[in-house]
C-alpha cells in the first residue's frame, strides 16, 4: 500500500469512529489550529520568505490573520450552523417533525497552492474540520519550506489521523487522485482542474474549484486617475502579481493612457522605492520556470516602465506595458507575475465588448465616478466578483461567497463602493480600516 493509500485509509478509519461529528471536538481542532498560528508564527513567516522573498507583515496580512479571523468566526458560529433547521410543513406533514440535520460529507482532499500556501491550503481545511469531515492535506510542492512546516507542524497541533498530510509532487498529487474521496476542493489553474475533474468523475465525487483566470480593470476617464492608478498598483504588485484575483490588464482610453502609466509608475515607487529588487516589500517569482513563462509574454509588447529582471533571483520588477494588442502573447493567459498591460478602447461600449468576448472573469474591476457605468458592467457583463472603484478587497468580506463563472468555476457577481478615498493606502499603511457605502450582491 501506498503512502497516499495509507493516508487516506487512516482518515477513512479515523473518520469512522465518529469522534469528528463532535461538536466539542470539531471546536477543539480548530482551536488547535488557531494556537499553531501563534506559537509557530516566526517559523511560518520564515519559510514563505524562503518560497516568494514575502516580508512578515506581508505574511501576517494576507495570509495569517485572515485564518485566526476565519477560525474565530466558525468558532463563534458553529453550534448554529451544525444545528438542525426546521423547515415548512405541508397539509400532509402538518403533524410530523420536519427538520434539515447537517451532516459532514466524509473524506475530503483538500490540495493547496503555492502562491498564498497557508490561506488557500488551511482556509478549506477550517471548513472540513467545522463541518465534521475528515480531510487529506496535499500542500503544494512548488513551495518547498512551506510544505516543509506544515508537513512538519499540523500534526503536533490537530489530530494527525483525521487530518493527514501527504506531501510531494506530481505522482503523489496522482495517486491521491485515484482514491475515492466524498469531496475534493482545489486550488490552482484551469488545466489542472480539468484533471482534477476528469480524476473525480470516475467516483462521482463533488468537486470545489478556485480557478484564476484574467481579470479585467477598466479605468474611466472621468475617474479620480490618480487614487485609480495607486489602488490598481497596490493589487497587481502585491505578492509579485502572483495572486489569482489581481488585476490581470486595464483597458481605458487612448486619451488616459499616458497618464495611467506615469500614475502607475508614481505608485510602484511610492510603494517599492525606486529599486523594488532591494525592497524588503518586494516579493519574487516563485521558481525559475514561472520566471521564464512570465518573460516570454514581453516578447511582441512595448515596455512603458519597469522591465528589469534578473533570472538567478526570480526577480521581475513591476512592469506596465502600453498599447497592447488583444492578439500579443501577454493577453492569450493570465500573467499571474507583474506584467500590467494597458489596451486602448474607446470607451464602456467597448470595454465591455472586449470582456464579454473571453472567458468570465474571476473578478472585474471598474473605476468610475460614475454609478450608471457601475450598473452597466453589473448588468451587461459576467465575473465571480466585480469590484467598483478598488481592488482585491472584496475577499476580505467573509460574509460574502467567493469563486468563478463558467471556465473558472460557477459564482456570484459583487458589488462594492468605496466610501472615501483610502489616499495614504500603501504596503505600510494597508491595516486602515476599509469603509463602505454599500454592498451588493446579485445572484
Amino acid at each position: 500500500m501506498s503512502r497516499e493509500q495509507q493516508a487516506v485509509a487512516c482518515a477513512r478509519k479515523a473518520f469512522e469512529t465518529g469522534r469528528s461529528k463532535c461538536l466539542e471536538h470539531r471546536i477543539r481542532q480548530l482551536k488547535n489550529l488557531r494556537r499553531l498560528f501563534t506559537e509557530r508564527q516566526q517559523e511560518i513567516l520564515d519559510a514563505v520568505k524562503k518560497d516568494l522573498n514575502k516580508s512578515e507583515v506581508g505574511t501576517q496580512l494576507y495570509e495569517t490573520v485572515g485564518l485566526e479571523g476565519e477560525i474565530n468566526l466558525v468558532i463563534g458560529k458553529l453550534k448554529e450552523w451544525a444545528a438542525p433547521r426546521k423547515v415548512e410543513k405541508n397539509l400532509l406533514t402538518i403533524s410530523d417533525t420536519v427538520y434539515i440535520k447537517p451532516e459532514p460529507l466524509g473524506v475530503v482532499l483538500i490540495i493547496g497552492a503555492w502562491n498564498y500556501p497557508w490561506a488557500v491550503t488551511i482556509q478549506p481545511l477550517i471548513g472540513a474540520i467545522a463541518a465534521g469531515n475528515a480531510a487529506v492535506i496535499k500542500p503544494s510542492e512548488v513551495c518547498v519550506h512551506t510544505a516543509k512546516v506544515m508537513e512538519d507542524l499540523l500534526p503536533l497541533y490537530i489530530d494527525k489521523e483525521l487530518y493527514p498530510v501527504v506531501s510531494g509532487g506530481v505522482p503523489e498529487t496522482q495517486e491521491l487522485l485515484r482514491q475515492r474521496f466524498d469531496h475534493i476542493f482545489y486550488t490552482g489553474n484551469s488545466m489542472v482542474g480539468k484533471l482534477i475533474m476528469e480524476a473525480a468523475a470516475k467516483h462521482l465525487t463533488p468537486v470545489t474549484l478556485e480557478l484564476g483566470g484574467k481579470s479585467p480593470c477598466y479605468i474611466d476617464k472621468d475617474c479620480d486617475i490618480s487614487i485609480a492608478c495607486r489602488r490598481v498598483t497596490w493589487g497587481k504588485y502585491t505578492n509579485c502579481g502572483q495572486t489569482c484575483i489581481a488585476p490581470d490588464y486595464i483597458l481605458c482610453e487612448p486619451s488616459i493612457q499616458d497618464r495611467v502609466i506615469e500614475e502607475v509608475k508614481k505608485s510602484i515607487k511610492d510603494f517599492y522605492t525606486e529599486n523594488p529588487k532591494t525592497c524588503p516589500d518586494y516579493g519574487r517569482i516563485i521558481n525559475q520556470r514561472h520566471f521564464k513563462r512570465i518573460m516570454a509574454m514581453l516578447d511582441d509588447s512595448t515596455v512603458a516602465a519597469g522591465g528589469d529582471n534578473d533570472e538567478s533571483d526570480c526577480y521581475i520588477a513591476p512592469t506596465v506595458l502600453r498599447d497592447v494588442k488583444p492578439e500579443a502573447k501577454v493577453m492569450q493567459e493570465e500573467i499571474f507575475g507583474p506584467l500590467l498591460p494597458i489596451l486602448p478602447i474607446s470607451g464602456l461600449d467597448e470595454a465591455i465588448k472586449f470582456i464579454n468576448k473571453r472567458e468570465k472573469p474571476l473578478a472585474l474591476y471598474v473605476f468610475t465616478a460614475d454609478d450608471k457605468v457601475i450598473k452597466r458592467m453589473v448588468d451587461e457583463t459576467s465575473s465571480g466578483g466585480l469590484l467598483a472603484n478598488d481592488c482585491l478587497v472584496h475577499y476580505s468580506v467573509n460574509s460574502l461567497p467567493f469563486g468563478g463563472v463558467g471556465e473558472f468555476t460557477r459564482g456570484q457577481i459583487l458589488t462594492v463602493r468605496v466610501l472615501e478615498p483610502l489616499k495614504q493606502r500603501s504596503l505600510d499603511t494597508l491595516l486602515v480600516p476599509f469603509q463602505f457605502e454599500n454592498v451588493t450582491v446579485t445572484l
